[in-house]
């Protein structure tokens, strides 16, 4: 069992830039990917990027390469989001979750742990 706890989420202009965090409760296995979803007003929850813990190789998707980096920090069991140039389309809940698998996966299901989420509001 890991527990996932975020924060960093708030209410930001568009343009702007955000850092979420997620602390995890113990030690995250060398054979884990770590993952931040995000579900929108009305929408399904998707993928936004991954990253495998042991060598930090990251995916991002598409619809926010180039202003959205997953990073992590060993030492500490965290994974972080840096989220710049946000958009009103940005806005969403953000969920961090754990997957005890090496490889990505942009299925839900695929994660066994998540955190409870937190808000990211863009305004125009």
């Amino acid at each position: 069992q890991v527990q996932l706890v975020e924060s960093g989420g708030g209410l930001v202009q568009a343009g702007g830039s955000l850092r979420l965090s997620c602390a995890a409760s113990r030690r995250i296995f060398s054979n884990y990917n770590m993952a931040w979803f995000r579900q929108g007003p009305g929408k399904e929850r998707e993928l936004v990027a991954s990253i495998r813990w042991s060598t930090g190789d990251t995916h991002v998707e598409y619809s926010v390469r180039g202003r959205f980096t997953i990073s992590r920090e060993e030492g500490q069991n965290t994974v972080s989001l840096l989220m710049n140039n946000l958009k009103p389309d940005d806005t969403a809940v953000y969920y961090c979750a754990a997957r005890p698998r090496p490889w990505h996966s942009v299925l839900v299901a695929d994660y066994d742990y998540w955190g409870q989420g937190t808000q990211v509001t863009v305004s125009s």
